[in-house]
């Protein structure tokens, strides 16, 4: 291999590994963004967050690819700034915990919803059967305290 091309396959991965870095902090920034809407119940902001943090989601996955790529068209330059890959992963583990603490967020506010609902329209929405033909009954708790 020309040394002209080594030096290029060597400043991609290096440049892969930067765009990573910077997008893991993005990410960071949005997942913090998400649980602040979220605790605030600002269905803007949580919107704009949720579609700021998918597009980062796509660009990880695709510098990821990139650098699996990368890795295999020169395994030397791999394993050279393989430390720098691994100092990715903590922040990596981070966004993964805190999209989880988001969805736990998500998981007890929809609770809440489906209690209220429940209360409300007087069904056990978590509750229901199967009947003779496939479908669900819900199964009636008391009188419904509102009409629709």
């Amino acid at each position: 291999m020309s040394a002209h091309l080594q030096v290029g396959l060597d400043g991609a991965l290096s440049t892969v590994l930067d765009d990573m870095q910077k997008t893991l902090a993005e990410l960071a920034g949005a997942l913090d963004d998400e649980r602040t809407a979220l605790l605030a119940a600002d269905v803007a902001a949580l919107d704009a967050a949720g579609s700021r943090k998918q597009a980062l989601m796509q660009a990880l996955e695709q510098l990821d690819a990139e650098r699996l790529q990368l890795n295999l068209a020169e395994p030397r330059t791999a394993l050279a700034l393989e430390s720098r890959w691994i100092s990715l992963l903590p922040t990596l583990a981070d966004c993964r915990d805190m999209n989880q603490r988001n969805g736990q967020l998500v998981g007890q506010r929809l609770g809440s919803i489906r209690r209220a609902l429940s209360i409300l329209t007087g069904q056990d929405l978590d509750g229901g059967v199967y009947g003779r033909t496939g479908g669900v009954q819900l199964r009636s708790r008391s009188q419904p305290l509102a009409e629709a």
